[in-house]
């Protein structure tokens, strides 16, 4: 190691790239897992969430339900791709190689960059609209020079613990742990006056359909959104760390604070249409709206904070996608570079586009079919090798798992093409472009599309239900046509040893 590289890491800085994680940098336990996702999670925003739940038209208990299950078992699915983390010892992309091969997986791995830096703009630009929003009901502004500041704010604070890397962020992520859940738990508090359980009670049940298309809509906006990215946490676990901690760490520190967070917000939404509506237009404006003026500057902070989190998450791990791409710089260059694009991009929604917005979600939530896809062929794959990857192998395109796998790019492919069949443009008006998508809904009799609002009807239509589709045909697929090919590279050769500490870089 250089002399610049051991000043680096004095200071803190993670200079760990793609690489296989050195045996004695492997000291995380599995409870370790909890700070990073409950701090990514404890959001007002989940709050906010349950406005959509209760759009499907579905009660209160079956709102509870579709809830539960939806962010438990999608978060789970992010444990059980966290395992891979620990047995190939380096960020998710790269075990990745082992079911798309050492090439192969940039096809997948573009796609994960641009949804990761995608999404975090996105969260970095509802932290600088927050303010703004904050700062007017408060009477202190509120106008460009609210939002240049708050933009600046926000966005160093993103970049800079991003490219601090992975023990900073550990350690920050434990500090907004207890300073927003504290924050959150107050505002509960604060908000309960305003519940009327005659009227969450009253809410008339929906069809199974509708409940269901909730809770594909529930997966895809918590664990979901997050699956590519799981493993980059877990690679600093033990070897011998156990694999069921790891997932059920990973799942509770998920999934605790979005249950108890959309579940208040169904008891709220469900308790004042007001409210209810508001947050389809400004989650943020809405709440603030039935808090005191005294709470207004925590409630900012919370929101502020909880989103500055999601966002360090995302484009930490956006930076290590980039540097499995074949981008060669150091881990901190390439989380700058991705935090650069991130704040250019704040700048210009805020400051410049008058419609991008709508059309900026419609291309990422676009992304999350094949995201998905990957997904269910990733999870196929952890699911049917027995042992950890072959590290070396990981960076090597004449290795067992070769340059191309072309059964899992096929099947990445097809999946992606049904499930875009089976997912609608939310944003019509504004994303017309997007309006291909869609295409199996009507002749499957699950929606019917009016041109002239250019809107669908259906119980289905808006339920993302191409999303879920694509990740279990993907699954069931990766997992029957890959088991002869995975039994061959296993008994190829022995995998990884305990002592291993390859460092090579692809």
């Amino acid at each position: 190691m250089s002399d610049s590289q051991q000043e680096v890491r004095r200071l803190g800085v993670e200079t760990t790239g793609i690489e296989i994680i050195e045996e004695s940098e492997r000291t995380a336990q599995p409870r370790d897992l909890f700070w990073p996702w409950f701090a990514a999670n404890v959001s007002v925003f989940g709050i906010s969430y349950a406005a959509f739940v209760l759009g499907f038209g579905i009660s209160f208990w079956q709102s509870v339900v579709v809830v539960v299950v939806g962010v438990v078992v999608s978060f789970a699915l992010c444990g059980l791709i966290a395992l891979a983390g620990k047995r190939g010892s380096a960020p998710t992309m790269i075990p990745s190689r082992a079911a798309f091969g050492v090439t192969g997986q940039k096809v997948p791995g573009v796609i994960s960059w641009l949804t990761s830096i995608g999404w975090e703009t996105f969260l970095t630009i509802n932290a600088t609209l927050a303010t703004a929003t904050v700062m007017h009901k408060l009477g202190w502004g509120g106008g460009t020079a609210t939002k240049i500041i708050a933009c600046i704010i926000v966005a160093a604070l993103v970049v800079l613990a991003s490219v601090a890397g992975y023990h900073i962020i550990m350690r920050l992520q434990s500090w907004l742990t207890w300073i927003t859940g504290v924050i959150t738990v107050v505002f509960m508090v604060v908000a309960a006056s305003h519940i009327e359980w005659s009227k969450v009670s009253a809410l008339p049940s929906g069809s199974w359909q509708q409940t269901i298309g909730a809770l594909v809509m529930v997966m895809t906006g918590f664990g979901l959104g997050w699956i590519n990215i799981a493993a980059d946490w877990s690679r600093y676990q033990r070897r011998d760390a156990s694999g069921g901690q790891i997932v059920a760490w990973n799942t509770f520190g998920g999934a605790i604070a979005p249950v108890i967070l959309v579940i208040f917000g169904l008891l709220l939404a469900g308790s004042d249409d007001k409210v209810a509506n508001g947050i389809l237009d400004n989650p943020i404006g809405a709440l603030a709206d039935i808090l005191p003026t005294w709470f207004l500057v925590p409630f900012l902070i919370a929101a502020i904070l909880s989103l500055v989190s999601g966002a360090v998450l995302g484009i930490y791990s956006s930076g290590l996608t980039l540097l499995s791409l074949g981008v060669r710089i150091p881990r901190p260059s390439a989380a700058l570079v991705d935090g650069v694009i991130l704040t250019l991009g704040t700048i210009y929604v805020v400051f410049v586009a008058e419609s991008f917005a709508s059309p900026f979600q419609s291309f990422l939530i676009t992304l999350g079919v094949p995201l998905a896809s990957w997904a269910g062929i990733m999870i196929a794959d952890i699911a049917l090798r027995k042992g950890s990857y072959a590290e070396d192998d990981l960076f090597d395109t004449s290795g067992r798992y070769g340059a191309w796998d072309w059964t899992a790019i096929g099947t990445l492919v097809v999946t992606s093409v049904i499930g875009w069949g089976l997912v609608v443009n939310n944003f019509a008006q504004d994303a017309s472009w997007n309006n291909w998508q869609g295409y199996l809904l009507h002749p499957l009799g699950l929606g019917t599309y009016d041109a002239k609002t250019a809107s669908w009807s259906g119980d289905w239509a808006y339920a993302n239900l191409g999303v879920l589709v694509a990740l279990v045909l993907s699954f069931v697929a990766a997992y029957i046509l890959q088991r002869g090919k995975i039994a061959r590279q296993e008994a190829a050769g022995s995998d990884t040893t305990d002592d291993k500490t390859t460092t090579v870089d692809a």
